[in-house]
């Protein structure tokens, strides 16, 4: 399992861009972690399912109302993973208004959870793989902080922790 002083996993991500700009083409765009990673400061959190009730009402919504607070504190992206696709991902932005306040990054064959060792198997409950509810402050591709959630627990990977963890840094 990934811990503080790790290196972030090798991995691709996907974004679904809808208004073309910054080089980025409109629809789902290949994110290279650790190029996206370089040289910035990122606030990222995962969780378990893009449109589940505690993701939907209280995870991402956190990190949307703390933006402008997170880039006082040095913070440069904000990104959420889920083992979700491109185009869910997409779907829950627009949903979540989350417009250039956070990269709404798909994990779809869970390459990068595994690479973390932050998964959570859901096929009980019919969801699969997924990963598993966590936030981290990234430094140059660097672990700083890791809040790992206890499983069903929303307590320590709010957007208020992690911003009080970039705030001491």
């Amino acid at each position: 399992m990934i811990q503080v002083g790790d290196q972030l996993p090798a991995a691709t991500l996907m974004e679904y861009i809808e208004v073309e700009g910054n080089g980025c083409s409109i629809g789902p765009n290949p994110v290279d972690v650790h190029k996206a990673a370089a040289g910035k400061t990122i606030a990222l959190f995962a969780l378990p399912g893009a449109f589940t009730p505690t993701c939907s009402a209280k995870h991402v919504p956190g990190y949307v109302e703390h933006f402008d607070a997170f880039k006082a504190a040095g913070v440069d992206e904000i990104w959420c993973v889920s083992v979700n696709d491109a185009f869910v991902m997409g779907a829950w932005a627009r949903d979540q208004k989350t417009g250039a306040k956070v990269r709404m990054l798909g994990d779809g064959s869970a390459e990068f959870s595994k690479g973390t060792g932050l998964t959570l198997d859901l096929t009980a409950r019919g969801m699969g793989l997924r990963s598993n509810r966590y936030s981290m402050l990234v430094k140059d591709g660097v672990v700083k902080s890791l809040n790992i959630e206890a499983p069903g627990k929303f307590e320590v990977s709010d957007a208020a922790t992690l911003l009080a963890q970039a705030k001491s840094l």
